[in-house]
């Protein structure tokens, strides 16, 4: 079929924000909420396990009907962010999602003060559930009295959900001057970042410049945005809540020990040299003594070739279909039921994803399609979560999103079987030569940059209660990418200001080492699925088909990775090593 760059349709959730539909969701909410409140007199050490199976469906219901209403409010929000209806209609849902889990709240906190003894009888008939249920027991030790957790889930939408979608607003409304062939374009980030990876220097330089220009005009506020949102993470986190650390959140929100990650970062950290010695290899392409920071993504041949959309989609379905055909066929989906807005637009969310609002539903997927070699394999990975997310569709709407150190894991290993189809077919030694370098470019910017990333943030908290200015923000950051690079490359002083363009850090403090996590784990995968073809894929679509139901560890055991062990992490740099060896044996041109 032949696929065109489109807007998405969201017909399936409501028509518009003003339809009759749209109210008719909002009365069975609180339909729902009264029936779950209802229910606040029966909990007891001995109630009956029907009675609690009960409870469970009807919060789920909640929960589906919810995520239709506020995901709606999303998407929206998504395609336009500067659509006034759209941004009050997405407070006006996420305080009412608040309100809603205020009330129903009684149950979450009922079911962590259980005795061990009692949980364990009632999760023994669960199912699907059980995973979900054992979650909030873990939360245990962190959760504070019912009149606690609800002011807190009223602060949250005012105060740190409030900041986020401002800096939204704010950053998407950016536009990015830049002179190209002597006429100057006014153009979107995304438009900007292609050229980013463009053959000429003086132009990479410049949209570097111009990104960072106007980013930094706007820092001082950014980043003030930045430390109220840190400072709200500690007192809520550490101050109330007794974490041991910032990260520590997201460890137990990822189901991974502590252990783990610091084994992950500070492997990462210690092989830093392997790019290093990557980018020096790189300037020896370029013609170049040492490279610019500018000059990070540049390719080292100049590949013209632009791929039209509707062939990027057939090389992505049929990359796909190589692999497992019922997998092509989940990622069909999404575009045969236009769940794929893929046009360039202004206001539009930069960047890309994927979005999961309900079982029963084919995700939707947000990019913005501009012809690179680049815009493929982003298409293949979002579609990568979506094909995910399909797979684990008949779990419920409480255990259907994998953690975020496995949420990676389709999506990269889409981009891989991409790549590696393209390598196959097309003879062009330029495009293959860019290709190779390209997945060493791919592999700094999700493992290294990433976990670079995450360090900051440790710092960064740390330093933001100690009083630290935004100024001095921006200085740990510099010294940051000065241990990243070493002395590979030349630094500008102006990208001290990059940190307060990367989204990640103020949606979902320390999101971004699920990245480092998801590369590493899935070339540990696909080395498997070398070795061993078709035989593979069993378990490899088991892994996917569980989703959220499973403990990580428990889900990866099957696969024979023990991600505790730091040899395990090493293993995947040294796969690395081992691509940039291969590079060096290409002879440089004449």
């Amino acid at each position: 079929m032949n696929y065109a760059i489109e807007r998405w349709s969201l017909d399936e959730l409501f028509p518009a924000i003003d339809a009759p539909e749209v109210q008719q969701a909002l009365d069975r909410v609180e339909e729902l909420t009264t029936e779950i409140e209802a229910y606040r007199p029966r909990l007891s050490a001995d109630i009956e396990e029907a009675t609690f199976l009960e409870l469970l469906s009807l919060s789920e219901k909640l929960v589906r009907l919810l995520s239709r209403v506020v995901g709606y409010g999303s998407l929206r929000f998504s395609e336009d962010t500067q659509d006034q209806q759209v941004q009050a209609f997405l407070a006006k849902v996420q305080q009412l999602s608040a309100e809603t889990d205020n009330r129903t709240m009684f149950f979450k906190l009922w079911w962590k003060a259980l005795a061990d003894e009692t949980a364990e009888r009632l999760m023994a008939g669960s199912g699907d559930y059980r995973y979900w249920l054992e979650t909030l027991r873990r939360q245990r030790p962190y959760t504070l009295s019912e009149p606690e957790e609800k002011v807190i889930n009223l602060k949250d939408v005012n105060g740190p959900l409030a900041l986020v979608n401002l800096y939204d607003s704010i950053t998407n409304r950016y536009t990015f001057r830049l002179r190209v062939d002597g006429e100057v374009k006014e153009l979107t980030r995304g438009e900007l970042q292609i050229y980013m990876r463009d053959p000429d220097p003086a132009l990479r330089e410049a949209a570097y410049k111009e990104l960072l220009g106007v980013f930094g005009v706007d820092a001082p506020i950014l980043g003030q945005i930045y430390q109220y949102r840190t400072r709200d993470w500690h007192s809520e986190q550490i101050a109330l809540r007794s974490y041991a650390s910032p990260i520590a959140v997201r460890n137990l929100a990822n189901d991974l020990p502590e252990a783990i990650v610091k084994a992950l970062l500070e492997v990462s950290e210690a092989n830093a040299a392997v790019f290093q010695d990557y980018f020096r290899l790189k300037a020896r392409w370029l013609g170049m003594e040492r490279i610019r920071r500018y000059d990070i993504y540049a390719p080292v041949v100049k590949a013209d070739r632009e791929f039209p959309f509707s062939e990027a989609a057939e090389l992505v379905l049929d990359s796909f279909a190589a692999f497992e055909p019922r997998v092509a066929n989940l990622a069909r989906k999404v575009f045969d039921e236009r769940h794929l807005d893929s046009e360039v637009r202004k206001g539009k969310r930069s960047g890309a994803f994927c979005a999961t609002i309900s079982p029963d539903l084919t995700p939707w997927v947000l990019t913005s399609y501009q012809g690179r070699a680049d815009d493929v394999a982003t298409l293949a990975h979002e579609l990568g979560h979506a094909i995910h997310s399909l797979l684990a569709d008949h779990h419920t709407a409480l255990t259907q999103d994998a953690s975020l150190p496995l949420a990676e894991t389709a999506s990269t290993f889409g981009e891989m079987l991409l790549i590696d189809r393209m390598l196959a077919q097309d003879p062009d030694p330029d495009l293959r030569r860019d290709l190779l370098f390209r997945q060493m470019d791919d592999a700094y910017a999700t493992i290294m940059r990433q976990a670079f990333f995450a360090i900051y943030e440790r710092s960064a908290h740390e330093r933001v209660q100690e009083g630290a200015s935004v100024d001095e923000l921006s200085e740990i950051y510099l010294e940051n990418l000065r241990r990243q690079f070493g002395e590979s490359l030349d630094l500008s002083d102006e990208f001290r200001h990059e940190w307060v363009a990367i989204p990640h850090i103020y949606h979902t403090p320390f999101y971004v080492y699920a990245y480092a996590f998801g590369q590493l784990l899935v070339f540990s995968l696909y080395q498997q699925y070398q070795q061993e073809g078709q035989a593979f894929n069993p378990r490899f679509l088991e892994i996917l088909s569980a989703g959220g139901s499973q403990a990580p560890i428990r889900v990866l055991s099957r696969a024979g990775i023990d991600v505790a062990s730091p040899a395990f992490w090493q293993g995947g740099f040294d796969l690395i090593q081992r691509s940039l060896e291969q590079l060096r044996a290409i002879p440089l041109p004449a």
